[in-house]
């Protein structure tokens, strides 16, 4: 059983605003695996936050699946910056040769994310390779519209362009027709769906992104991935080094892994709970456990009326798991 005295709650703030996050929460805990990462989004209802729980209880008390990599190649993620701004972004990733960048974000237009992508591109060069991630904010024909002009910078992806599974299908047949080879990628279509199996059976995507903590840990995830038969990208939910290294156990114990994975999201936070924080510089993660620096949990503790806040959302969702997984 995972002795509770063993939780840190932290707060460790983000170099630039993402996804409107300034500082970034976690329940970190500790059980005879290893430490564990519970950090889903605040806004998150708790039938969802308990699958985050669940993933963190996996890494707590059954470690992780046998690896068959030692290192995982990893992307720079660009938030929605200005175009002037992206070459400040991508020197925190030494190294990375793909970029993710986050396009469609509200209050922007179309001429914001052309800009953003064409600076990503003329500083990676040709070789480079450069994603987009719409986080499911067009329409089917803004969509349209949006790859059209972005895949005159050669994308590897676009990651969620529309939200639903039925609209992304139409987007790829959409695409095709146009003679636009862009792949389409699913991630909030996998994670955030009560079958993460359908957008598979609909022809709705040519890569899975997959999430380790939002679906429940490791070894659900590599089921995903077993019976989606797609190629997998991993990628992170904006977490801590902890939070990362399952990750990197996912992306180290998949058969194949022929895309770089978006696991280099610390170097967006100005700080860590390790003392080497698993930032992706060189454009590789080493397969490795990760332990928390006391000095640094006590730096990046959270005030106490967050630790409330935080316990009382860990003890409602373990009510919700069931009653052999329960701490």
């Amino acid at each position: 059983m995972l002795d509770l005295s063993e939780v840190h709650v932290v707060s460790v703030p983000m170099r630039v605003p993402f996804r409107g996050v300034l500082h970034r929460e976690a329940l970190l805990l500790r059980g005879p695996a290893g430490w564990g990462e519970f950090a889903p989004f605040l806004e998150y209802d708790d039938a969802e936050s308990a699958r985050w729980l669940a993933s963190a209880l996996e890494a707590t008390q059954d470690g992780w699946p046998e690896a068959v990599r030692d290192e995982v190649p990893v992307n720079a993620t660009v938030p929605a910056v200005p175009a002037d701004q992206v070459a400040a972004v991508l020197e925190r990733f030494p190294g990375c040769t793909t970029a993710k960048v986050k396009v469609a974000q509200a209050g922007q237009v179309l001429r914001d994310d052309v800009d953003r992508v064409a600076a990503v591109r003329d500083l990676l060069g040709p070789t480079g390779c450069v994603r987009v991630d719409a986080n499911g904010a067009w329409s089917l024909s803004d969509a349209r519209w949006a790859v059209a002009a972005l895949s005159a910078f050669d994308l590897e992806y676009v990651e969620q362009p529309c939200a639903s599974v039925e609209d992304l299908a139409l987007l790829r047949i959409a695409l095709a027709r146009a003679g636009i080879e862009v792949l389409v990628a699913a991630d909030e279509s996998v994670r955030k769906a009560s079958d993460p199996l359908r957008v598979a059976r609909a022809g709705a995507a040519d890569v899975l992104v997959l999430k380790v903590a939002p679906l429940g840990g490791v070894r659900p995830a590599l089921e995903i991935a077993e019976q989606c038969e797609l190629p997998v990208v991993v990628s992170s939910a904006l977490d801590t080094s902890v939070g990362i290294s399952a990750g990197v156990a996912l992306a180290a114990a998949l058969p194949a892994l022929p895309y770089a994975c978006g696991l280099a999201t610390t170097s967006l936070m100005a700080g860590d709970v390790v003392q080497h924080s698993l930032d992706g510089h060189g454009g590789v993660l080493r397969v490795a456990a990760v332990e928390p620096d006391p000095e640094l949990l006590e730096r990046h503790a959270a005030p106490q009326e967050r630790w409330d806040w935080w316990l009382a959302r860990l003890a409602r969702c373990t009510a919700l798991l069931p009653a052999d997984s329960s701490p």
